[in-house]
């Protein structure tokens, strides 16, 4: 059966969606149909290193992932590690399958391996991810976190120098830390994990490949098995006549 996804960057600027859509078209299904969209440039934060442009763009996203389920999607990614506003997102989705990059990740990461250890950016991301990891329950698997000392924009501009901070992280992670599988922890990490992986001899979890198929595996429980988001207690979704009182769900505007 097709599936319909759509891999929502949660940034006010498209820099990265074309690199997005040709690494998902790479990986995907045959069957899947994948796009991309982003915030409109100019109009908000860029990156969401800080907790308070990670609250600013949330409404807009959710109006997104909103506006998805009505456009026809089987299935919506927040494309950032941290994870925002995965239970709200999943609360207005009636039917529709929503995922994030961490809660993905941290799933796929301890079924292949032991310990694991994500690989960030800044130290100022740590606490919030580290929050997350506990969450999700899986505190105990954390191995440690490591900084390269670079931001979201950064990664990309010199691919030798970040593959020479992610080697050096990642070794680091596995000789002394006890990691069996290291997880880049930001979807501006792009296109590193098969280079990394082949030398460190261990997996390396892309960011934004990981909430991909993990979407695409979630939408054929669904077709497949019915089995999909319980709306019975925490995911219920709020009442229509609340919603529609509310005015909550205006047309996002956003960038294919």
């Amino acid at each position: 059966m097709s599936k319909k996804i759509l891999f929502i960057n949660p940034l006010h600027t498209e820099v990265f969606d074309e690199e997005f859509r040709s690494q998902f078209n790479r990986f995907k299904s045959p069957e899947t149909v994948v796009d991309v969209v982003s915030f409109t440039p100019e109009q908000g934060p860029i990156h969401v290193e800080y907790n308070c442009y990670e609250a600013m763009v949330i409404p807009e996203l959710i109006r997104t992932v909103k506006k998805a389920e009505e456009d026809g999607y089987d299935a919506a990614i927040i494309g950032c590690f941290y994870d925002p506003a995965l239970r709200a997102c999943r609360e207005v989705a009636e039917k529709m399958v929503v995922t994030a990059p961490a809660e993905a990740a941290l799933h796929i990461a301890t079924t292949l391996g032991e310990n694991f250890s994500i690989i960030v950016g800044r130290q100022k991301w740590i606490p919030e991810m580290k929050e997350n990891v506990h969450k999700y329950g899986f505190a105990h698997k954390l191995a440690s976190f490591k900084s390269l000392d670079l931001g979201v924009h950064d990664f990309q501009k010199d691919h030798e120098e970040t593959k020479r901070r992610m080697r050096k992280a990642a070794t680091e992670a596995i000789e002394n830390d006890g990691a069996d599988v290291i997880v880049l922890g930001c979807t501006g990490e792009f296109g590193f994990f098969e280079t990394l992986q082949d030398e460190l001899g261990v997996p390396v979890i892309d960011a934004s490949l990981s909430p991909f198929k993990y979407a695409e595996f979630l939408v054929e429980l669904k077709q497949q098995l019915s089995w999909t988001h319980s709306k019975k207690v925490g995911y219920q979704s709020p009442p229509a006549d609340e919603v529609r009182a509310f005015n909550l769900f205006k047309t996002p505007v956003t960038k294919n």
